[in-house]
């Protein structure tokens, strides 16, 4: 079963369980996926669907940084809400110690040997981490690898 049948599937779920917060995620997950698949007239593999998924989490963090610091706790909980629904259908986080040895293969594989490489690294790790890590942070540590 594919992921996006996977969530479909869910909503069904949810619709029928009448658990109406987790339902209006998975259609906000939905409606995003179909956008995607209208705009680049393509159906979405599981890859493409993470990506989707992966982008919708990097907003709704984004977003609780900023209500966070306007004072609003209401949307912060919302927001946080949202974001451990779609956590559920991405793989598992990796481990900062499996992170650092994937970003040290990309490096020594890509021959990057100063900032000016990082784009070169990113392309190499993008596909392995897609959904597993922050994509901000891995950009972080990278930058930091590359630097010192």
């Amino acid at each position: 079963m594919s992921l996006k049948d996977k969530i479909t599937q869910d909503m069904k779920d949810a619709l029928r369980a009448g658990d109406k917060p987790r339902l209006s995620v998975i259609r906000l997950m939905l409606a995003a996926i179909k956008q995607r698949e209208v705009d680049e007239r393509i159906i979405l593999d599981d890859t493409r669907v993470l990506a989707v998924l992966d982008k919708m989490l990097k907003q709704r963090r984004e977003s609780v940084t900023q209500y966070a610091k306007g004072g609003r706790q209401d949307l912060v909980d919302q927001e946080t809400a949202e974001i451990g629904v779609i956590q559920t259908y991405l793989p598992a986080q990796l481990a900062d110690a499996e992170l650092d040895s994937l970003i040290a293969e990309a490096i020594k594989a890509s021959g990057a040997v100063s900032i000016k490489d990082m784009g070169k690294v990113m392309g190499l790790l993008k596909s392995k981490v897609q959904g597993r890590a922050d994509m901000g942070a891995v950009s972080a540590r990278i930058k930091a690898k590359l630097d010192g």
